[in-house]
């Protein structure tokens, strides 16, 4: 293949410089021939050279630069489409690059370099994964968006992506050769909505053209024929009756600005299949928009335009006065020309143009350039340029992602797996970064890393492009050195919380270990190895072994407890502790001890479970069948129920002497209520501990960060628990402490 004549620059056919140009204008030096000069360079290295597409490089660069011209893009723009091609040629790219041109030259070509040499990649990666169903498309394309966004912080790299996807798409549809999975995929869903929110609308609208014929041939030709013109008949029918309409409304004192586009055949699908329309219906197939300078010209144009042209009255909307809820202001009306060709018309403001066009990121280019353009921006303009275009990346990389809000101010790298998987990380991430974000365990086992090939230290800042090897060991744990901020070792807080959830189950496995440790060396003490751990847990009201060993460990279990359960109370003498009481044989002389049961003589007791009476509870005793009397709190719930079916058996019971003199202690529940944390139940034992009350039984459970946990203890006297939950309840975190 030939290569093409050098791209010159000519000054009689510049055009006005869109925002995204000038935005990159004070990036590259103007430098006298550079042009010449960089194709004079590039020659020698890329004229028998071939793209992966087929395409001689060469020839391609001379595209890319006759693309770049056409928008506006300076010498020093188009000379940079050949010295990135030339990087893949030479030993050392940068040096002999930056001593040719300068670095900014230099930095510009590696950059783009870099980001296709990754892209070529994720190619070829892709296409194994194809084979084998391992990637979706949609994955694919949200990963050419990533690794875009990632570079497009350098305006100057988004531009030359731009042309040179348009000219592969030239490519393939001039020599008719298949096109590549993936290319016209992206060009539709990556790259083209990317040059609408640049403004760059010739790419655009050829882009659109190109990528939807390669994908949907049929449906693309069905279009073009149904346009009974060609589309350079088609853009000279529209120019014709822009010009006219422009005269004719300047000469009735209207100073308007008409400009005219025909609709492209993607546009027209669009527009078909999103409104259910059929051809027949698309009136804006043609269409003209005219720039006035007030409201009340818009009008005036307005009834100029329906006076000589057949208005379609259905197809009028006036949305200056009812805006879109987005802030769009604009008169669109349809009418047929003398011909009886249908075409639409806009009327609208330069300010209401310049929304329409560009959203509010574009009024600098109003504010600084007026009517006349966006040539001439001055150095504060071009800054405001700037930031206008990296706030319309920001809009097209939330149309592609949908709710994402993460844009080019955020600060984030794009990294590659040695698989050429692309791992998004935040600025200044490391390679234990990398491995946390890629695999729990995997961030763990990390020793060493290689970047690009060369073994770095693992605190070293990643950045954009690189391709990462992470190296491990089979076995192991993270450094508590990464944690240390002066070190360097990690910067994202996700990487973080992995790290010390790390060394927190480190931390807990030894804190149970001891607390096993303690419980089973008591087990030997008193003899009771034969025990099952669950067992002696489940009495003390753990859900398991572990829970048991994990408060002990932290010291918020007191062993004395277990040792209660273990040897239990010395059998009580028969007169102050028997567990089956009796009333005395004489009246005239109450009990001593035990419970009055009042009318019957010598009748078995034992106190209800449900609600655990205890001096100086109001109670009463049921006859059950076969064990003696039950004596309840005359508010228990169970009683209640009993009494309502067997009134009959209900008898009167008082405390005996003993009892009420303190001689005997009686089990009683409280429920305690509290936001979980670290020592909770360590400091509720305490106050009872410090109030001399025996703590028999623990039952916890936490849901949702809330503990609620049921505390049995040994009362003498009632009416003091009242005293000791009052206690309980000023407790940090305590939410309420009752008695069951």
């Amino acid at each position: 293949m030939k290569s093409q004549a050098p791209v010159t620059s000519d000054p009689s056919a510049a055009k006005p410089v869109l925002p995204v140009v000038a935005a990159t204008a004070d990036s590259l030096p103007e430098q006298a021939h550079a042009l010449a000069r960089a194709r004079a360079f590039a020659e020698p290295l890329l004229a028998t050279e071939l793209l992966d597409t087929g395409e001689n490089i060469l020839a391609h660069a001379d595209a890319v630069a006759a693309i770049l011209r056409s928008i506006g893009g300076s010498e020093a723009m188009q000379a940079a489409s050949y010295l990135v091609y030339a990087c893949d040629h030479l030993n050392r790219p940068q040096e002999v690059i930056a001593k040719a041109f300068g670095d900014n030259f230099a930095d510009l070509a590696m950059e783009t370099t870099k980001l296709v040499r990754v892209q070529r990649q994720a190619r070829l990666v892709r296409a194994r994964g194809h084979a084998t169903g391992l990637q979706s498309a949609a994955m694919q394309t949200e990963n050419v968006r990533k690794m875009l966004l990632a570079f497009s912080r350098d305006l100057r790299v988004v531009m030359l992506r731009l042309a040179s996807r348009l000219q592969t798409l030239r490519f393939f549809a001039a020599t008719k050769l298949p096109v590549p999975e993936g290319i016209a995929a992206e060009a539709l869903q990556v790259f083209a909505p990317l040059a609408n929110r640049l403004g760059i609308w010739e790419i655009k609208w050829e882009m659109e053209d190109l990528a939807f014929r390669f994908q949907e041939p049929d449906t693309y030709r069905q279009v073009a024929n149904w346009l009974d013109e060609k589309r350079a008949e088609r853009e000279a029918n529209v120019e014709r009756l822009r010009a006219t309409l422009e005269a004719d409304l300047n000469a009735n004192g209207l100073s308007a600005t008409v400009s005219g586009r025909p609709k492209h055949i993607y546009s027209i699908v669009k527009k078909m299949r999103g409104k259910g329309l059929d051809f027949a219906h698309i009136y804006d197939v043609r269409a003209l928009r005219v720039i006035v300078a007030s409201v009340p010209e818009c009008y005036a144009a307005l009834s100029w335009v329906h006076s000589h042209f057949t208005p379609i009255a259905e197809e009028f909307d006036d949305y200056i006065a009812k805006p879109k809820v987005n802030g769009y202001q604009s008169l669109h009306t349809v009418v047929r020309d003398g011909e009886g060709q249908v075409c639409e018309i806009q009327i609208r403001t330069q300010a209401m143009h310049d929304h329409a066009e560009n959203g509010v990121a574009a009024h600098w280019a109003y504010k600084e350039a007026g009517a006349k353009g966006y040539a001439g921006v001055s150095a504060s303009g071009a800054y405001d340029a700037k930031i206008a275009v990296l706030r319309q990346l920001l809009e097209w990389e939330r149309d592609l992602s949908g709710s994402r809000t993460q844009g080019v101010f955020d600060d984030l790298i794009y990294v590659l797996t040695p698989e050429a998987a692309i791992v998004e990380l935040p600025q200044g991430a490391t390679a234990v970064d990398f491995a946390y974000s890629v695999h729990t365990s995997l961030g763990h086992r990390c020793r060493g890393a290689r970047v690009d090939g060369v073994m770095v230290p693992l605190n070293t800042p990643l950045k954009n492009g690189q391709t990462v090897e992470v190296i491990t060991v089979k076995e192991g744990g993270p450094s508590r050195d990464w944690l240390n901020p002066e070190q360097g070792y990690l910067v994202s807080h996700r990487a973080r919380t992995k790290v010390r959830a790390w060394f927190n189950a480190l931390a807990l496995t030894e804190t149970t270990a001891k607390g096993r440790e303690a419980v089973e060396k008591l087990l030997q003490r008193e003899g009771k190895t034969a025990l099952k751990l669950d067992d002696l847990a489940a009495q003390l009201g753990f859900t398991s072994a572990d829970a048991l060993f994990e408060v002990v460990g932290k010291e918020e279990f007191s062993l004395r407890t277990i040792e209660q359960l273990l040897r239990p109370d010395e059998p009580p003498q028969h007169d102050l502790d028997a567990p089956l009481i009796r009333k005395p044989r004489s009246d005239s002389n109450p009990s001593k001890g035990g419970l009055l049961v009042v009318g019957v003589d010598s009748l078995m007791t034992q106190m209800a479970k449900c609600c655990k009476p205890a001096p100086p509870d109001a109670i009463c005793g049921f006859v059950t069948r076969g064990k003696g009397v039950s004596v309840h709190r005359t508010d228990c719930p169970n009683l209640k129920e009993m009494v309502a079916k067997n009134g009959e058996r209900l008898i009167d019971v008082e405390w005996g002497l003993n009892q009420t003199a303190g001689g005997s202690v009686f089990p009683v529940d409280v429920a305690v209520q509290a936001q979980d944390r670290q020592g909770l139940l360590r400091d509720i034992s305490e106050v009872f501990t410090k109030e001399k009350m025996n703590v028999i039984g623990v039952q916890t459970q936490s849901i949702k960060g809330t503990a609620w946990m049921t505390f049995t203890v040994e009362v003498a006297d009632a009416s003091r628990l009242h005293k000791v939950l009052g206690l309980v309840a000023e407790l940090p975190g305590v939410r309420s402490a009752r008695r069951r």
